[in-house]
């Protein structure tokens, strides 16, 4: 399992990379391996979000699991190669397996998630 330092994570599995007030959001190397083969993706719609807003669907071979947003903002790009290539959440997680963007409204939000060394600590 990888999760890479300059990252932030979630109890439930998400990754954020915050760029400026832009958030890139996917989920966890853990998390897929959990999930197995990825063979379909629900994309969220764009608009504003709520923390903790359902917003994605992603579904494997094993389960389906629902995507909740880390950070309130407006979700401003979705990943379309997803649709033709779910299987990239599993190949490349972090970059590749990205799924949505938000426009942050509060850039503080991610100090309220873990850093790469408590998240290992929480899933092992």
């Amino acid at each position: 399992m990888t999760a890479p330092d300059k990252l932030h994570y979630t109890r439930d599995h998400e990754w954020v990379r915050l760029e400026g007030e832009i958030a890139t959001i996917g989920i966890t190397d853990h998390a897929q391996e959990e999930l197995s083969d990825v063979v379909f993706v629900e994309l969220p719609d764009l608009g504003d979000i709520d923390v903790g807003s359902p917003v994605a669907v992603v579904e494997s071979v094993k389960a389906a699991s629902d995507i909740y947003t880390p950070i309130a903002g407006e979700i401003i790009e979705i990943n379309m190669d997803l649709v033709a290539d779910p299987a990239k959440i599993n190949t490349d997680p972090y970059e590749g397996g990205w799924i949505f963007k938000i426009r942050v409204s509060d850039p503080t939000q991610v100090n309220n998630l873990m850093d790469a060394s408590s998240y290992i600590a929480s899933v092992r």
